[in-house]
């Protein structure tokens, strides 16, 4: 191996090692709000699986709040998903990589595998590239065919810098305050037409689009 390539591959482990902490530490300080975080807690305490869906601009937090043992997510297999996967496994994820437009169907199919051995799920349904929030199949499919139930999650920071990217990304400035709101568990019968499950996207769509504006409301 060439010393120049060691040098390369010496700054990517520091400068993600250094971003890892960073992250960390930043999620670490910020003072949460949780409104009807029971739900998650009861299922979790009748070790029930599920899946949770939110929006990919407020994705830090929430993948933060859910990593553990047993829960996978799915990232996409461009550059940007590489970073967020060493992130997610760091936090105890099974990472699975694919998006609604490259290698997508198999990804799917692997996250409801995931489902039925007893994982938890963790999406951003309007990920990798938008829409922005425009609620793709993913979440509830893998919900629906699967068995387990869907729960949306809105997050909002009291303060916090906006990227300039298709999601607004939010990126929350350290000891804000943070409000995370879970929806109820919602069940979705597999024997639903596709017409029927079009209209639960529909309906999980404006359900979370109303937690996230409920939780940008600050007191």
């Amino acid at each position: 191996m060439k010393l120049k390539e060691i040098k390369q591959r010496t700054l990517r482990f520091f400068g993600y090692l250094f971003l890892t902490q960073t992250v960390n530490l930043l999620c670490k300080s910020l003072r949460i709000n949780f409104k009807n975080k029971e739900v998650i807690e009861k299922l979790e305490s009748e070790n029930k699986n599920y899946v949770v869906a939110f929006w990919h601009e407020t994705m830090l937090l929430s993948w933060y709040l859910h990593g553990r043992n047993s829960t996978a997510a799915l990232t996409s297999k461009s550059k940007d998903g590489d970073l967020l996967a060493r992130q997610l496994k760091h936090w105890g994820y099974e990472v699975v990589r694919g998006s609604s437009s490259k290698g997508g169907d198999v990804a799917l199919g692997i996250m409801i595998d995931y489902a039925k051995n007893r994982y938890s799920i963790a999406v951003t349904p309007d990920g990798p590239r938008g829409p922005i929030h425009k609620f793709k199949a993913g979440a509830v499919i893998t919900a629906k065919k699967s068995g387990v139930p869907l729960v949306l999650l809105g997050v909002a920071f009291k303060r916090k810098k906006l990227l300039k990217s298709w999601d607004r990304f939010q990126v929350p400035v350290f000891f804000t305050k943070a409000n995370a709101i879970y929806s109820d568990p919602i069940y979705i019968d597999r024997n639903l037409s596709y017409e029927e499950t079009s209209e639960v996207i529909s309906d999980c769509e404006n359900k979370l689009i109303e937690l996230q504006t409920e939780a940008g409301r600050f007191s």
